[in-house]
């Protein structure tokens, strides 16, 4: 199968949601998707808080073809390298389209942009009983995994106020 990579546009945003309604499924999370199309439009393509690239089965009358995976990113900044970096938020490759080298291919056009933007790293988190996607991204990709390291975060209008209202002082 033949696919095409490009950068997502608004138009793009209702099969957005379809496909990251479908990995929040796959990682049994779907009760925990907010996104609207409303905000995705906002957030993503008027603010640019994030990018986009969506995978487009590739069709013989040159016809928009089924958006079959996306990689949604943004952009970090390492003290430590004095650098940006390149977060992989989300990427998804409908089931019936894995193995075939999609994942691979958004990949590469992530390094392209990671190396175009001056990025030196390219991270992403991955859920623990993730194991097929875990084997991709140390076996094929080459990807440190960094166990180390916890994830923490503070999520919600509640807690982010909390940390004004009790830390923050004149």
């Amino acid at each position: 199968m033949s696919a095409k990579i490009t950068r997502a546009t608004k138009e793009d945003v209702p099969e957005l949601l379809q496909l990251i309604t479908e990995l929040a499924i796959y990682e049994k999370a779907e009760h925990e998707v907010k996104a609207t199309p409303e905000l995705m439009v906002k957030n993503v393509f008027d603010n640019e808080y994030a990018e986009c690239l969506i995978a487009r089965r590739e069709t013989e009358d040159g016809s928009k073809g089924e958006a079959i995976a996306l990689a949604l990113y943004f952009f970090t900044y390492s003290t430590w390298l004095a650098a940006p970096g390149l977060y992989l938020e989300d990427l998804y490759v409908k089931a019936n389209c894995r193995n075939m080298g999609i994942g691979k291919r958004l990949f590469g056009e992530l390094g392209q942009i990671a190396k175009d933007r001056g990025c030196k790293r390219v991270e992403w988190r991955v859920l623990k009983w993730n194991e097929p996607s875990i084997a991709f991204y140390t076996q094929c990709l080459k990807a440190d995994d960094l166990s180390e390291w916890d994830t923490m975060r503070i999520e919600g209008d509640e807690k982010i106020q909390r940390l004004i209202t009790d830390f923050r002082k004149p």
